[in-house]
């Protein structure tokens, strides 16, 4: 069993930054894509950015310029930086991980419980 927990989250002024992580844990032989999602009050949850085992990176429209997405492959680990926040940004932010353990041949999606992002004007 594989979990995902995000930490970082909480209330932040319009204009200052966060740092969200993403640790996952558990019976964990290579993880291969990481990503972050967020679903906003009364919205659908929406990808904001993804990297690769490998470090590429994409990032939704909505996220480019704020947004950096980071991992940490020997802490099993992914972050999320974002600089100049905005109202809009208010959501639960969601970690994503396509996790390959040793008990199966192919690796299995895995979500986190999310961490809630608040921003105040």
């Amino acid at each position: 069993q594989v979990q995902l927990v995000e930490s970082g989250g909480g209330l932040v002024q319009a204009g200052g930054s966060l740092r969200l992580s993403c640790a996952a844990s558990g019976s964990i032989f290579r993880i291969n894509a990481m990503g972050w999602y967020r679903q906003a009050p009364g919205k659908q949850r929406e990808l904001v950015a993804r990297i690769t085992g490998g470090g590429e990176t994409y990032y939704a429209d909505s996220a480019k310029g704020r947004f950096t997405i980071s991992r940490d492959n020997a802490e099993n680990t992914v972050y999320l930086q974002i600089d100049r926040l905005k109202r809009e940004y208010t959501a639960v932010y969601y970690c994503n991980a396509d996790v390959q353990t040793r008990m199966y041949d192919y690796p299995i999606n895995y979500w986190g419980k999310g961490t809630l992002v608040t921003v105040s004007s």
